[in-house]
């Protein structure tokens, strides 16, 4: 029997396209003395897009839906979602990337995102640990580089070293959790994985591989008890860095992570009443992440500090998605993420943007927004109100659907009603802080002297279609809602 390798290349071709768009950007870009920076950083941007575009065109004629190359990838609807929504958040980190000052090495940042977005759609698609693990380490090396990448500020380098030191923990942790499974099952491919559970059912070693697991995924989703590197890689990493960490990164992370915990550990799932298994720990950690992403943004003054906050937060509710996916399917998981990634790309272009006419740290470093810009203010306005879950923007609806699933689970009285009642008396507690944000940004007066901000017209594309997404996702929510039904 042969090998169908002209099967794997049909169906790896958005990653091949990825991997050799990085390629060409780094070889266009050897004669460096001959172009201006502004010049290097637009054939850049412009090669990232055409890879981006050719990559999604492939996926959409990615091949036969349904296992491939022997179980080892899976083409199935939330793979070719996921690796359509990576790749159009990428398109945007590249949008905002062209607005960005202080870039001394262009071509390099664009290769990196290139390919962590390799290593994102790539995760999209696996069925195999080993594989599902080398995807996901080949996207966190990229992510370790673009953190570091500022070398002008102090704060990006420690940024760097923190994500690559949790990252190697958390490689750790998941390598050991997805070993013990191997032992326990004898095979990596997750359907085969899944009929062994169901056939030796709960032994002590396996509650030592899925809590191995779930620390792994929580260091990587920045979930309570372990995010406390997000803060500092949010304030630290180039706004366009920041944006792929908190949005593509977590698409991906979350539909592989659903992926391994529903048809390959669904059997050892216990269940939220207490019988052992991995239900009740996500549950704990999605909780842990709602309180304390929430109560701990109150006291944020530095706007990168107070969206990674908020991220966990996030986390906490996606996490609820998560839950709710063994009975409700992963298509409001998806739109979730999606759409929140959609306004963090957005919040963090506007960032990006105002750090060109100085500094963006603190909330009020946002004051007289509307004045300065009001493109800009009238972005953010959409990307923080979607944020905090106001419709008719897309961050209602996904909240909706989460939630609504949650509660199909066992009722209000249920853990799971528990948790989304939880989640939805916290979401006064965000309105808060986002409120504040708007207040300095639509109300309060600019600072004596403030010059009014250039928009890039790149930025400019990639702020306004962000914003158009997210409106039309929430008055249309069938359009994503719809892929899985």
């Amino acid at each position: 029997m042969s090998t169908p390798y002209g099967e794997l290349l049909i169906a790896l071709r958005p990653e091949i396209c990825l991997v050799g768009g990085a390629l060409a950007v780094l070889a266009v870009d050897l004669p460096k003395n001959s172009r201006s920076a502004q010049a290097r950083l637009h054939l850049s941007v412009a090669l990232g897009l055409l890879a981006l575009a050719t990559a999604y065109a492939w996926n959409l004629s990615a091949g036969v839906p349904g296992p491939l190359f022997g179980g080892v990838l899976t083409l199935d609807m939330l793979g070719q979602a996921t690796r359509a929504g990576v790749l159009g958040l990428a398109v945007l980190t590249l949008g905002i990337t062209a607005g960005t000052s202080r870039l001394r090495h262009p071509a390099e940042l664009v290769a990196m995102i290139l390919l962590a977005t390799a290593g994102f759609t790539l995760m999209a698609v696996a069925q195999q640990l080993l594989l599902a693990f080398l995807a996901l380490e080949s996207a966190s090396l990229s992510l370790y580089v673009l953190a570091g990448f500022d070398k002008t500020r102090p704060e990006s380098a420690e940024a760097g070293l923190k994500y690559f030191l949790f990252g190697g923990v958390s490689a750790a942790f998941l390598l050991f959790g997805f070993s013990l499974i191997y032992g326990l099952t004898g095979s990596i491919e997750l359907p085969v994985i899944s009929a062994q559970l169901a056939l030796t059912g709960p032994s002590p070693l396996l509650v030592v591989a899925l809590v191995m697991i779930l620390v792994g995924f929580g260091y990587k989703a920045a979930a309570a008890p372990f995010h406390l590197w997000a803060p500092d890689v949010y304030e630290g990493a180039p706004a366009p860095s920041a944006a792929l960490i908190a949005s593509a990164s977590k698409l991906a992370g979350l539909a592989l992570f659903v992926r391994l915990l529903w048809p390959g550990l669904g059997a050892a799932s216990g269940n939220l009443s207490g019988a052992a298994g991995w239900l009740p720990v996500v549950a704990m950690i999605s909780g842990a992440s709602i309180l304390l992403g929430n109560f701990a943004a109150l006291a944020q003054r530095n706007v990168r500090r107070l969206l990674a906050y908020s991220a966990i937060a996030h986390a906490g509710a996606l996490l609820l998605g998560v839950i709710a996916a063994g009975l409700i399917g992963p298509g409001a998981l998806y739109y979730y993420a999606l759409t929140y990634g959609l306004a963090t790309v957005g919040a963090f272009g506007v960032i990006a943007v105002v750090e060109r006419s100085g500094r963006c740290q603190d909330i009020t470093d946002l004051a007289g927004l509307r004045a300065r810009s009001p493109l800009l203010a009238g972005c953010l306005f959409v990307f923080v109100l979607s944020l905090a879950g106001i419709p008719p923007l897309a961050g209602f609806v996904g909240k909706f659907v989460v939630f609504t699933g949650a509660l199909q689970m066992g009722g209000i009285a249920s853990p799971a009603g528990w948790l989304a009642v939880l989640a939805i008396a916290l979401s006064a507690v965000a309105l808060y802080y986002y409120l504040v944000i708007l207040k300095q940004a639509l109300v309060v007066a600019p600072a004596k002297g403030a010059a009014p901000i250039k928009v890039p017209a790149p930025a400019a594309l990639a702020l306004l279609g962000a914003a158009a997404l997210i409106v039309l996702f929430g008055v249309w929510p069938s359009l994503l809602l719809g892929l899985f039904q």
